[in-house]
């Protein structure tokens, strides 16, 4: 069995990503081959995503975030139960101004989740909206 990789600040600042490429693989292939398991199957590759990553603060979330190409992550609101964060920037813009692929943030929903359940030792969930008039995805995280 091969080492599984850890992502570390910096490992991740050496990797590229491709572009409409990864758009493509993502919501085009991956549904195609998965089917109706897609969405689910993303979510949890974002949580062993989380799992394989080096994660001691929200910062250090926010950091990467941002290197894996996902957008830009910024709380906006927190209370006992929940905590909201806005996912915005170029690449969400283009994401959701685009009307060729079914666009989800399942992938970042699931790596969210997993990272709070990590830094918290507690079990979170992550649910996803589009505000498409504010040209964000808000992710909010609440315990199970």
């Amino acid at each position: 069995m091969q080492n599984t990789p850890k992502f570390t600040t910096e490992n991740i600042e050496t990797m590229v990503t491709t572009g409409a490429g990864f758009d493509i693989l993502r919501y085009f292939t991956l549904p195609e081959l998965l089917g109706e398991d897609a969405e689910h199957i993303l979510y949890i590759m974002g949580r062993n995503i989380a799992r394989h990553t080096d994660i001691h603060s929200p910062e250090d979330i926010v950091h990467f975030v941002q290197y894996f190409g996902w957008g830009e992550l910024t709380e906006m609101k927190a209370s006992k139960k929940e905590r909201t964060f806005s996912l915005s920037g170029h690449v969400i813009e283009k994401r959701l101004s685009q009307d060729v692929l079914d666009i989800n943030m399942k992938l970042e929903a699931g790596f969210l989740a997993e990272c709070f359940t990590r830094l918290e030792d507690e079990l979170f969930e992550c649910r996803e909206e589009t505000d498409k008039k504010n040209q964000r995805i808000l992710l909010t995280i609440y315990h199970l």
